[in-house]
């Protein structure tokens, strides 16, 4: 076969020719999380999801498997334990396993910043640019406030700035659900409540009805007896939690724990960022 452009090669020349590589994406893609050939087994996230894996493909891909995971083989017929990470969701490492399998990742706003998050703790510098690019590329607020904290800002800083403030309680429910920030719950309250007094005043309703549909992110039973105290009085004047709420968090002391915590378990969950209180061990053996 001639090479491009004609004329014949000389011997011993060699000239690369590509297929087309949305047919190896496709054929690599079809083995994410598939149990042919898997030797890998990864349990992820809060709620313990089981990812299927390929141990060649992540070490020859990402330093931080390669020694996770090390190079030799487990011997033939033994059962080896899962990986646990527990810290990453499931659905952003999914992409980043597309990332490794494909070199391309589907992305959206839900998921890129915990994306993001998990590239720089792989140390996958062309995955995080390419979670920049599209931030970039679909900023706002919401994004900015976000992208703000994985870029290292402290999370307190990022409570006090225009953007937080700004966004709208559809954005700031999945921030006050994550179980990474690193803020104590008396911050995030306070922050919460300065939240919902300037959307009051933009949108002209009751703090209570524009906080109605967050505050339940709060983790209330976090709080010990004195810092309950101070936020019912402080409701009282300017209420924003329901009284109901505040109530399930006395329970939870009442009991030591006990049922009503069992019942929504994250709301006993500490953050990254909680100062570690006394009552908080029976919050977490219960």
């Amino acid at each position: 076969m001639a090479p491009p452009g004609g004329g014949a090669l000389a011997p011993g020349h060699t000239h690369l020719m590509q297929g087309d590589p949305a047919t190896f994406r496709s054929a690599l893609r079809g083995l994410l999380n598939c149990t042919r050939f898997s030797d890998v087994r990864f349990v992820v996230g809060q709620d313990r999801r089981e990812v299927l894996a390929h141990r060649c493909v992540l070490t020859s891909r990402c330093d931080y498997f390669r020694q996770l995971l090390g190079t030799e083989l487990p011997d033939k017929g033994c059962q080896e334990e899962p990986v646990v990470l527990a810290d990453v969701p499931a659905e952003a490492f999914l992409t980043v396993l597309e990332f490794l399998y494909t070199n391309s990742i589907t992305l959206d706003r839900r998921t890129v910043l915990e994306v993001m998050i998990s590239s720089l703790e792989y140390g996958l510098s062309e995955l995080r640019e390419l979670c920049v690019e599209f931030v970039v590329q679909n900023l706002d607020v919401e994004l900015v406030c976000e992208a703000l904290q994985v870029a290292g800002l402290p999370s307190q800083d990022v409570l006090r700035t225009p953007a937080f403030h700004e966004l709208s309680a559809a954005a700031l429910v999945p921030v006050l659900r994550s179980d990474r920030l690193a803020v104590d719950e008396v911050e995030l309250i306070a922050a919460t409540r300065h939240w919902a007094r300037v959307s009051s005043a933009v949108l002209e309703q009751p703090m209570v009805e524009v906080a109605q549909s967050v505050v339940g992110e709060l983790r209330l039973p976090l709080l010990n007896a004195s810092e309950l105290s101070t936020l019912e009085e402080q409701n009282r004047v300017e209420p924003f939690i329901p009284v109901e709420q505040i109530a399930e968090a006395w329970k939870c002391h009442a009991l030591r724990g006990g049922e009503s915590i069992r019942t929504s378990s994250s709301l006993g969950r500490r953050r990254k960022g909680t100062t570690p209180r006394e009552h908080h061990y029976y919050l977490e053996s219960s």
